[in-house]
This record gives structure tokens, C-alpha cells and sequence, in this order.
């Protein structure tokens, strides 16, 4: 195997993550009212098989030698979109389920997701005015290994019909992604402090 197609592997599994995540809001969409077997099996299939592919995208960029700017950056950019399809959909199905609670916790998991995503994209291109790397930390990862899980977790628990997660140990584990979430801003914050304060120095000080 050339270098050139472990390059195209490796793009391939950070890039297919999106359409994948894409498959599962569609059916999932679609088998909220329909509640077919299949339709809700590919969903959770899609979704899952998303997921995943975040942790072999990593593993196979580093086995194989092909670490690259582009795959720093487009891996979290797949997070966000993983984040922006998946989350807003939970809300929505736990409401229509009548699930109101646990949509309302959904819905502040949701902004607070969105918002830390903002906010390190925000530090990231801080950072790269100063050529600080823009690869994610342990913070970021331990997140993500949390959350992907979580987030395929709460689809099961609102959609199938026989439940086997209890409630009270899905809502510690959102708890948990939520605390997570939050040690990563303060991670990422003291990460790009200084360079944060150096860019909101006049320009003229720099003469």
C-alpha cells in the first residue's frame, strides 16, 4: 500500500463520518413516524458506524505515517457536523415521544456542545496566527470517546422498544459528557491563553 492510498484511507475515514451521520438523520427522521425495524436499525447502524470512525481515522493516521495539517483540522470540523445533525434530531424525537425532561436536558447538552465547539474553533484560529498546532488534546479526545458512545446511547434509549439501558445510568452518563464538556473549555482556554492575550495586544505594540 502506497503512501498516496494511505493518505486517501485515512481522508476517507474523517471525511465519510459526515454523510454517514447524514443516512442517520434522514432515516431516523423518517422512522419516527413510520417505526420500521430497518429504518431504525440503519439509523443507529449510520450513526454508529459514524462514531467510529473517529477512533480509526486517528489510529490508522498515526500507524501509517500520514499525520497531516488538513486531518488535524477536518477531524473536528467531522465532530461538529457529527454534533450539529445528531444532537438537535435527540432533542426533537425526545419531545415528540413526550419526553419532555429529558429533551429539555438534551437541549442544554445541545448549546453547551455547540458553544465549547465555537469556542475552540475560535482559540484554534487564534492559535494558528501563531503556529500553534491545531490537533486536539487529551481533552478533546477524552470527550469525544465519552460523547459518540452517549449520543448513540440516547438514540437507542429514545427510539427502540426494548430498552435495556437504565435511566438513571444514562442520565449519570450525561452528566458526565456535560462535566467533560466543561474541562475541556477550561483545558483548551489555559491551553491558548497567551497567545489568546497576545492577539488582543494593538498591533502598533508590536513595533
Amino acid at each position: 500500500m502506497s503512501s498516496r492510498s494511505k493518505l486517501c484511507f485515512v481522508t476517507f475515514l474523517t471525511l465519510v463520518r459526515f454523510p454517514l451521520v447524514l443516512v442517520f438523520f434522514v432515516a431516523a427522521l423518517v422512522n419516527a413516524w413510520h417505526h420500521e425495524t430497518w429504518l431504525f436499525s440503519l439509523a443507529l447502524g449510520s450513526l454508529i458506524t459514524s462514531a467510529v470512525t473517529d477512533s480509526f481515522d486517528g489510529y490508522f493516521a498515526r500507524k501509517f505515517k500520514v499525520v497531516t495539517g488538513f486531518g488535524e483540522h477536518a477531524d473536528p470540523l467531522m465532530d461538529k457536523f457529527f454534533y450539529l445533525v445528531s444532537l438537535p434530531l435527540l432533542v426533537f424525537l425526545a419531545a415528540k415521544d413526550g419526553h419532555t425532561q429529558h429533551a429539555v436536558i438534551l437541549l442544554v447538552m445541545t448549546l453547551l456542545f455547540l458553544v465549547r465547539d465555537q469556542w475552540v474553533t475560535f482559540l484554534r484560529s487564534i492559535g494558528s496566527m501563531y503556529d500553534v498546532s491545531g490537533g486536539a488534546n487529551w481533552a478533546g479526545k477524552l470527550r469525544t470517546i465519552l460523547n459518540f458512545p452517549l449520543i448513540c446511547a440516547i438514540y437507542h434509549f429514545e427510539q427502540c422498544r426494548f430498552q435495556f439501558i437504565p435511566v438513571k445510568l444514562l442520565y449519570a452518563y450525561e452528566v458526565l459528557a456535560v462535566i467533560m464538556t466543561v474541562v475541556s473549555i477550561f483545558v483548551y482556554t489555559s491551553r491558548y491563553w497567551p497567545f489568546l492575550m497576545k492577539s488582543a495586544q494593538p498591533k502598533n505594540d508590536e513595533l
